[in-house]
């Protein structure tokens, strides 16, 4: 048994999965500690000028507001490259981290108090993506970014973009006039289903950077541009309306659905683009998505004890007032998600 499961070890983690692994490590750290420094410095602008929550933009001649800008874009740089070396599947779960990260700095470093519960959360994502990087796929061998036009141009991955982009449309031009300022999961699907496209592309994109690095150089391939282009639509798309989501209800309420659905529609989205899950046992499959239901369970204790005061629960708004914002976070600010704060703060 012990033999098995190192072997099934090694033939999980090559070299590509470690440091994919290391670079989705160090970006969930990063951009985890970024939240705890930026939020100091809102709070140091906001003692010498006008807050940020309050229209101010005092927090922009701040250094140390500077200081977490910086950390954050290293970590989202860590977080590009991690989608190089490592499957979908393995990188966009372990985002979940740097929610630990965050609440851990804020109960130490901001006195934030994490509740026994949230403590709990924080233990639930660990043991989920412990799981997940033990049974993490191999990365498929890819020697050009042809090859990864090819399986996006495949039949069963033609048809979820085509289902993607539909479904967008819908929900932008019909049910966005009708219900985006009552109904959380209109904003928040748009964003999600966007973002694994997104995703798909960043990937495709960092496979050509870093085979262009290693002297294959693929910039002279349009299909290289072509993911470019992708690349740069789909996100500003997200950032369009995951702002209008977090302008009209509460980062307590967004944070976790948005990672539900966003994590989601990305391994959907792997699994059917790099078949992932072709290159594996049942049982590794099954034992993938418990963790990946560890990881959310956890994530929603987190977000739903965090307001919790001296063993009591305070109830959580669906909507906010945006005045009741403070130093420029609102109530959920101190444990939001990787792609969801860093976009906000662009």
């Amino acid at each position: 048994m012990a033999t098995s499961s190192a072997s099934s070890w090694r033939e999980g983690m090559s070299s590509d999965n470690i440091k994919g692994l290391c670079l989705a490590l160090s970006s969930s750290f990063f951009i985890g500690a970024s939240f705890i420094v930026k939020k100091k410095g809102l709070k140091k602008a906001g003692a010498s000028g006008i807050r940020a929550g309050s229209g101010g933009y005092s927090y922009l001649y701040e250094p140390l507001w500077w200081v977490g800008m910086i950390t954050m874009i290293v970590g989202e740089i860590a977080n590009f490259a991690a989608y190089a070396f490592a499957p979908a599947i393995l990188v966009t779960p372990l985002g979940a981290l740097s929610i630990i990260i965050s609440a851990a700095l804020a109960h130490i470093i901001l006195r934030e108090r994490l509740h026994i519960f949230g403590i709990l959360g924080c233990v639930l994502c660990v043991v989920g993506s412990t799981t997940i990087v033990l049974h993490a796929p191999q990365e498929r061998e890819i020697e050009s970014v042809t090859e990864v036009w090819a399986l996006a141009m495949e039949p069963a991955f033609l048809l979820y973009a085509a289902s993607v982009i539909t479904a967008t449309f819908i929900l932008i031009f019909h049910f966005i006039p009708l219900y985006g300022q009552t109904h959380i999961m209109v904003y928040i699907g748009v964003c999600s289903l966007v973002g694994s496209l997104t995703v798909m592309s960043v990937k495709a994109l960092g496979i050509a950077i870093k085979l262009t690095l290693n002297g294959m150089n693929q910039l002279i391939f349009p299909q290289t541009w072509a993911f470019t282009l992708v690349v740069t639509f789909c996100v500003l798309t997200q950032m369009n309306y995951l702002n209008k989501a977090l302008d009209t209800f509460n980062t307590a309420v967004v944070s976790p659905i948005y990672y539900v659905m966003f994590t989601t529609f990305t391994i959907v989205a792997s699994v059917i683009m790099f078949k992932d899950w072709d290159r594996q046992s049942p049982t590794q499959v099954i034992t993938e998505i418990c963790g990946f239901v560890t990881i959310l369970s956890g994530t929603f204790l987190l977000h739903k004890t965090k307001d919790m005061a001296d063993g009591l629960q305070t109830s959580i708004s669906i909507r906010l007032p945006k005045h009741s914002e403070e130093d420029g976070f609102d109530g959920g600010e101190g444990i939001p998600l990787r792609r969801q704060e860093s976009m906000r703060s662009t």
